[in-house]
This record gives C-alpha cells, structure tokens and sequence, in this order.
C-alpha cells in the first residue's frame, strides 16, 4: 500500500516537473517556447532579452519577460552572472576581459547584445577585418570599411580595441607573397602596409598584434615570403613601420604554443632579448592559447614570467579550449577547471593585461571548421547559453 502511494505521487508530480526547466536551463526569452518555470530551487534570471536562465536560489513560477535553448549536457554553471567577465576582471586590477568578433555575425541581434554589454567584454578584436587580405587587397588598394565597423563599435561601447594584424603569412594577397619583390621593395610594402594601416586607426587601438605568428613549433623561423626574402630583420621593419605611425599603441608579437616551455618559447624569448637590446619597439607578446581540454599547459605562468621580466607586458589573445564531439558533462566539468587555470596564470602575473577569448560563442567558433570533429571551445554554447567554463572564467576572476 505505502508503495502504491508512493507510486501514485511520483505520477501526479510527474506533469509538473516535466513542465519546468531544470537547474543551469532555459526558462525565457524572445522566441523561446519551452518551459517558463524552473525547478524548485532555482529561479528564471533574465540574462539578457533572449536569454533567461534556472539559476540557483529561491524557486520562482513567474515567467521571465525574455529568452534560446541549449544544446549542451547541464553541469556547473556560474552561481552569480550579475558582475560580469570585465567587470571582475578590472576590479582584479586587469584592463580588460574581451572577446574576439567578425563582421557577419553583427547582424545577429541576440549576439551583439551580449557583445555590447561592457560589464562582460571590455575589449573587441576584428577577428579578420583588419588582416592585409581585407584591407591592402592589392597594392596601394586599402579599404577599412569592414575594420571600421568592428573599430567604430568598440568605440560606441567604450571599450578598448585591439589591432590584428601587421604582418602575417596567412591571408596575405597573392601580390604580396607572390610578388618576387627584392629586400628593397619588400620592406617598402611592409613599411608602407603597416604604417598606413596603424595611421588610420591611429589613436584607437590600445593595441597591435604587429608580426604574427613568426616561429614554426621547433623553433626555428617560419618559411613565408618575408622571412625568405629579408631574414629576421622583416620584424624590425614592421614594429619601427608601427610604432612611426601610432606612437601610443602597445606594439605586440602574437604567437601561439609559447605557452609550452620549449624550443618554440625559447626562440621568441630570444627574439624580445634581441629586439630591446638593440632598442627595437617592442611593447608586449601575446599567448594565443587555442588548447584542447585537459591539455592546458601548466608552464604558461612560468613562460609569461620569463617575458614580463624583460619588462614586457603580455597578454592572452585568442583563448579558446576545445574538444572531441560530442560534448559531456565530464568534458564540460574539465573545460570549466581548464579555463579557470588558464585566467589564474594571467591573474598571477602582474604584467598579464587582459584576456581575449577567440570569440565568446560556439556559433562562431573557428573551431569545427579547422578540426574535424572538435568544437564546443568557447565560455557560452550555440544558442548563446553560458556553459560551466564561464563559472570556471569567473572563478579564476
């Protein structure tokens, strides 16, 4: 008989339950037409108009006035979203947290609600709008109409802007690596790319990742057409074209896999040793810090320690930590700890500026279109949901 009862409410209960979004769910928003109540314990929080979110604390039935669902399997997820990435990472004595951003996605209006809100991102990248195929096309041929936008934007917002970048070997026009220019006319157009490019943000980028991308992962100098055709002395030319042009921008060589120690990190320390003793601008490194979960080096406060000591500042550019589809709860858990070691080792280091993760959403990831099979890298999911790393973001913050 105790049984049967037992039985009995298990199923009454059942409608309502099944009725309610679960803790770390999805309660609200704009086109959202899914449960509007959240379990007990919980209560919707409007995260933002298209979002709202069962967050721990006193049970609410009252629907939120907005919000997307998630794709992701639950986990831990942040216990407070009212301060804000930017905001903790100021008041930790940071600059700036920040994200990177692309052109097409500024269309998407529950995207840029998020991207526009300064409590969490203090800082913008063009993650391409301001590289030399989208802005020198072909020689002497410069258009910053997609640049200005990303520029325009951070402006607007008030936050800080980050140039990206001077000199690549990816997406470079055919007329430049294919030019068959002599060392004279090859620093020519380094000289006149950078400095025409600095002039017309002059006074907007905090700063400039100025040579990206230098090194092969042994350590020796990557094989492009300026490295071929003017040795090392193509760094000098772009950082003394850039720092002519916008004297009071932080002038950066990008890199990714220092955070490793070795032969990779080794070099690029030589390299800033180099460069200041020979009074080269040089005014910070940048750890891009593309990982794959459970992978996160734990070298990287001892490699950023190495370069803050020659006086430099650094900085975490292109954060993002990825994994093997499809995603669990326990791949989740490890990216939350993964993306709370990485912020600590910026935390720890006093020279450590600010953190850029490569856009804040898996929608627009870089992710699963470069590794096959891999994804879910960034702090909010598809739908714009904060996943368990933004908990592990904050944490560290």
């Amino acid at each position: 008989m105790k049984l049967t009862t037992t039985f009995a409410t298990l199923a009454a209960l059942l409608p309502f339950a099944l009725g309610q979004s679960a803790e770390w769910g999805q309660c609200g928003g704009i086109g959202w037409t899914g449960p509007t109540t959240c379990v007990s314990g919980t209560v919707c929080t409007v995260l933002n108009p298209y979002f709202s979110q069962c967050l721990p604390g006193s049970s609410s039935s009252a629907p939120p006035t907005t919000t997307t669902s998630s794709s992701s399997p639950t986990s831990t997820a942040p216990t407070s979203t009212a301060t804000g990435l930017n905001k903790l990472a100021q008041a930790a004595g940071k600059k700036y947290f920040g994200t990177a951003t692309d052109n097409s996605e500024l269309t998407n209006k529950a995207y840029t609600a998020i991207l526009d809100n300064k409590s969490e991102f203090g800082q913008l990248t063009a993650a391409n709008s301001m590289k030399w195929d989208a802005t020198e096309p072909s020689r002497g041929d410069f258009t910053f109409s997609s640049g200005d936008q990303i520029a325009n934007l951070a402006k607007a917002n008030g936050q800080l802007l980050r140039g990206h970048n001077c000199v690549w070997y990816n997406q470079l026009p055919s007329w430049v690596s294919s030019g068959g220019f002599s060392a004279a006319q090859l620093t020519s157009v380094i000289q006149t790319h950078c400095s025409t490019l600095l002039t017309h943000y002059k006074g907007q980028a905090y700063a400039w990742d100025v040579v990206n991308e230098p090194f092969n992962d042994d350590g020796t100098w990557r094989s492009d057409v300026f490295y071929n055709t003017l040795g090392t002395s193509y760094v000098q030319i772009a950082l003394e074209a850039a720092r002519a042009a916008d004297p009071g921008a932080k002038l950066y060589i990008n890199e990714y896999n220092i955070e490793y120690t070795g032969a990779k990190a080794t070099a690029l320390l030589s390299l800033a040793k180099s460069l200041l003793a020979a009074g080269v601008p040089l005014d910070g490194i940048g750890f891009q810090c593309h990982f794959i979960v459970g992978q996160v080096p734990t070298s990287l406060q001892t490699v950023m320690q190495q370069f803050t000591a020659l006086g430099l500042e650094v900085a975490i550019t292109e954060l993002d930590i990825r994994m093997t589809l499809p995603a669990t709860n326990a791949l989740l858990a490890q990216q939350e700890t993964d993306y709370e070691n990485v912020v600590k080792a910026c935390m720890n280091v006093k020279g450590c500026v600010g953190i850029t993760v490569w856009d804040f959403t898996d929608e627009y990831s870089w992710v699963p279109g470069t590794f096959s099979g891999q994804g879910e890298a960034c702090p909010w999911n598809q739908n714009l949901q904060k996943k368990p790393a933004y908990s592990g973001i904050t944490a560290a913050l």
